[in-house]
């Protein structure tokens, strides 16, 4: 698996990474106990789970695949991890910027992070994933503060 080392740190998975682990996971309650545990661990990765079953936030980009290249899965700028912090630009209440500026932003991270997660990032803008046994249900037992009631 590739992972991103950092310094004096443990490596920390890949957002595609955790999603195969909630896949593979054997029963629901394994499937809860590693959503927790990432969400509890991880900012980016509540934040992605935010952006997929979180009705109120709504994108300010095209739902369709914008055009971009996919990176090197051996050399990858960047990871969801960092890129993350770029979510406000791309949502309904965050900073003003010009369309192009905010669709270019986006299509510039997808470019950076490894192309498993930039598949699931393009996926992220239409509110779908396709990760087995990831739903609402689990996500509001493993983590109630991330969804409305």
């Amino acid at each position: 698996m590739i992972t991103e080392t950092q310094q004096g740190k443990k490596s920390r998975p890949e957002l595609y990474e955790m999603l195969e682990n909630i896949a593979k996971a054997k029963s629901r309650k394994d499937k809860i106990d590693l959503v927790k545990s990432y969400v509890g661990t991880y900012q980016a990765f509540a934040d992605y789970l935010r952006c997929v079953f979180d009705p109120r936030i709504n994108f300010l980009l095209p739902e369709s695949r914008p055009p971009f290249d996919l990176a090197e899965e051996e050399h990858v700028p960047s990871t969801w991890h960092k890129q993350h912090m770029k979510l406000k630009y791309f949502v309904k209440g965050g900073p003003q910027m010009h369309e192009l500026k905010r669709e270019t932003m986006f299509i510039g991270m997808l470019e950076s992070v490894h192309p498993r997660d930039a598949e699931f990032l393009v996926m992220m803008l239409a509110k779908k994933t396709v990760c087995k046994g990831l739903t609402e249900s689990v996500i509001k037992e493993a983590a109630p503060q991330l969804l409305p009631s």
